[in-house]
């Protein structure tokens, strides 16, 4: 993990952190931020606090997000390149991961992917930043396994709202016990399990979410602006290409036989 990895106090960059200040019309006060020393982190301690790894290869933009996130009561941990994210999401196991796509190296698509082939991070929320707008730039970031999509630049009580929502969505915890099953396929809400028939299925959070939802109600009919709301929230924008894309990896998943496309409306589980 070595000088790579920026756990500690970092230095604040004034001149930049001028230059935003002036652009967003923002005060910028130094916070005090936890120091790593490189010893291993005690996982089994009780923490209230949501933690939120974000991945930046501009420091001044880790120092602005972190700030504002912080003020929040989040407990927040940041990284400067690909694979020091790793490195940082295996030992901290952050609730949410807020990951730029384009960095030198090891970029964002292929930090996404990894995560998600590590153990324990298998529903981690991944949210992607970046600048990138085009349509397959997006596709490539939800196909990686990522949850959602922020486009810079986002002001930072924008950034902050959008985080907020995603940890709260995560937070609601499902019916203990509860357990759906429809035409071969075996959810259990309570240990976050998909099954076949056959092998245990690893899914994304969102996917998984998304495959709950059809299947609480197996030959019904959800509306493309019902799914919106019920996985990604009202509050959050995400592009149109969004559901269509995690239906297609739902669907080389389970089968694509078990869900079901109603033109122009939305889709369904078939029972």
């Amino acid at each position: 993990m070595g000088a790579n990895v920026v756990l500690g106090s970092i230095p604040l960059y004034t001149s930049m952190m001028s230059k935003i200040q002036l652009h967003m019309g923002l005060t910028y006060h130094p916070v005090k931020h936890r120091h790593f020393t490189g010893e291993p982190i005690d996982m089994t301690r009780e923490d209230p606090m949501q933690k939120v790894l974000i991945v930046d290869d501009e420091q001044d933009i880790l120092d602005l997000l972190r700030y504002h996130l912080e003020r929040e009561g989040l407990l927040v941990s940041v990284a400067n390149n690909g694979k020091a994210a790793v490195e940082v999401a295996k030992s901290e196991h952050p609730d949410l991961v807020v990951l730029d796509l384009m960095m030198p190296g090891m970029d964002g698509v292929e930090v996404c992917q990894t995560l998600r082939r590590t153990p324990g991070m298998e529903h981690t929320l991944i949210a992607i930043l970046t600048a990138r707008t085009e349509d397959y730039s997006q596709i490539a970031g939800f196909e990686a396994g990522a949850d959602d999509y922020i486009t810079k630049p986002v002001r930072p009580k924008v950034f902050v709202t959008k985080i907020k929502a995603l940890l709260k969505r995560s937070h609601q915890g499902s019916s203990p016990g509860r357990i759906l099953e429809a035409n071969g396929i075996r959810i259990d809400l309570d240990r976050v399990s998909v099954n076949n028939g056959e092998e245990d299925l690893q899914l994304p959070k969102k996917e998984f979410e998304l495959l709950a939802l059809l299947m609480s109600n197996p030959g019904k009919v959800f509306r493309r602006d019902e799914i919106y709301s019920h996985i990604w929230g009202d509050g959050l924008f995400v592009g149109d290409r969004t559901i269509d894309v995690h239906i297609r990896k739902l669907r080389e998943k389970i089968g694509d036989d078990r869900i079901g496309t109603v033109k122009g409306i939305g889709y369904r589980f078939e029972a």
